[in-house]
């Protein structure tokens, strides 16, 4: 049993532990991929390999989730995609970029808010080291 699992059965009520460990798994997952492929691969090879190694993990998620907007009465559905949402609770958004900018930051918050989720991974896996690709936001 994953410790998702075991979390999840714990903490029910406990929304905040279940996102740090949510958040814990997601980054375990996100460093065994980067030690397995390493950098230097397209985004879209990353999202697929994150996406296995969740499921071996037992971690559910779902991929390219549909991020609909309001705008004046109207709603605009799958304006936005998000990479990969975990558990209904915390987005993460994959980058393989020489450098995170300012704008790669502002998309993760505002894919935050717009969904009114609290937390948001941003992994860039060109980093040459994993750990220091990875981002924490919290609305």
């Amino acid at each position: 049993m994953s410790d998702y699992h075991k979390v999840t059965k714990r903490t029910e009520d406990h929304k905040e532990n279940l996102e740090d460990a949510l958040s814990y798994e997601i980054i375990g997952a996100a460093i065994e991929v980067h030690r397995v492929l390493g950098p230097g691969l397209l985004e879209s090879a990353y999202e697929t390999c994150l996406c296995r190694e969740l499921t071996i993990r037992g971690i559910p998620f779902e991929r390219q989730h549909p991020l609909a907007i309001s705008y004046k009465g109207a709603t605009v559905d799958c304006a936005y995609r998000v990479d990969i949402l975990v558990a209904s609770l915390v987005i993460v958004e994959l980058k393989a970029v020489e450098k995170v900018d300012a704008v790669h930051e502002a998309q993760l918050l505002t894919y935050m808010k717009l969904s009114a989720r609290g937390l948001g991974l941003l992994l860039n896996f060109h980093a040459p080291k994993m750990i220091d690709g990875i981002k924490r936001m919290v609305l």
